[in-house]
């Protein structure tokens, strides 16, 4: 879980350098459509069949529009908003996926983890400001890519589990090429990539692949309450990438909501580990 934190930190950032030099869409399509192709060529050279009627189940079809939606949202909010918010805001996923379980799938949910939940908004309105001068608009695509990405985690709790680790990725990276073709309609120029343009993106869809792989991973063989809370140390390496390339740094009011947010997700998943 480390790993693919980190991995998509890495992801994240390169991406963003990409988007810099390139049209938005064509590099978010051309990441999603060669990590699909990645994941199909590992599902072929693993004898598993790359198209199932699994893909296509009612779970399945509601996961790919939370995924769309949270992939569009997310990419756009790392890319025109800064890496640290963006990701200080993403950290809040796991708190929305208690709150999704007890609304929608019948779930027991006590007293104390409302709390925590309620709590752990606090902390992102803080990291929001929406109150203050320096609010800025773009950071609330970060608030959609996160509740689309709780979305799609609470349509995986029942997807079928004949869809292999591959077949995941191939249906994942499907979602990301779908969500830069919907960015690309706004600016629909294509460019032809120089070596460095090609670097990055290189990077970039080799990050992505072997976290989301590493991620499908962990989820699906480790303890998911000894693995989940390692979710939250992306926080740290998305604030690292966000110092060291692009001069982003914690204010003190992201600093304290960024710590309420992990803390409040950290005492919801001890409660559920408890339980």
């Amino acid at each position: 879980m480390i790993t693919s934190m980190a991995f998509f930190a890495v992801e994240d950032t390169f991406l963003k350098l990409a988007t810099a030099e390139l049209p938005k869409g064509q590099a978010v399509t051309m990441t999603g459509f060669i990590g699909m192709l990645i994941f199909a060529g590992l599902a072929y050279l693993n004898n598993q069949p790359l198209w199932t009627r699994a893909y296509v189940s009612p779970t399945m079809r509601v996961r790919a529009v939370f995924e769309i939606g949270g992939r569009l949202s997310y990419t756009l909010a790392f890319m025109l908003a800064p890496l640290l918010t963006a990701t200080a805001i993403l950290q809040a996923t796991p708190l929305v996926v208690v709150a999704g379980a007890a609304l929608f799938l019948g779930e027991h949910v006590g007293i104390r983890r409302w709390i925590a939940v309620i709590v752990g908004f606090v902390g992102v309105m803080l990291i929001l400001r929406p109150w203050g001068a320096e609010f800025d608009m773009l950071t609330l695509l970060a608030v959609l890519g996160m509740l689309g990405f709780a979305g799609r985690d609470l349509a995986t709790r029942a997807s079928p589990p004949s869809l292999t680790n591959f077949q995941l990725g191939i249906s994942g990276y499907l979602m990301l090429t779908t969500a830069g073709l919907l960015i690309w309609t706004a600016d629909p120029r294509l460019v032809a990539l120089n070596l460095h343009q090609a670097l990055l993106l290189s990077i970039a869809i080799s990050g992505g692949v072997f976290a989301y792989y590493a991620l499908t991973t962990a989820m699906r063989r480790g303890d998911v309450a000894s693995v989940t809370p390692w979710r939250y140390s992306r926080l740290i390496f998305g604030a690292a990438m966000g110092a060291f390339m692009f001069g982003e740094s914690f204010d003190t009011m992201t600093f304290v909501g960024s710590v309420i947010v992990v803390g409040s997700g950290l005492f919801t998943l001890f409660r559920v580990g408890r339980k």
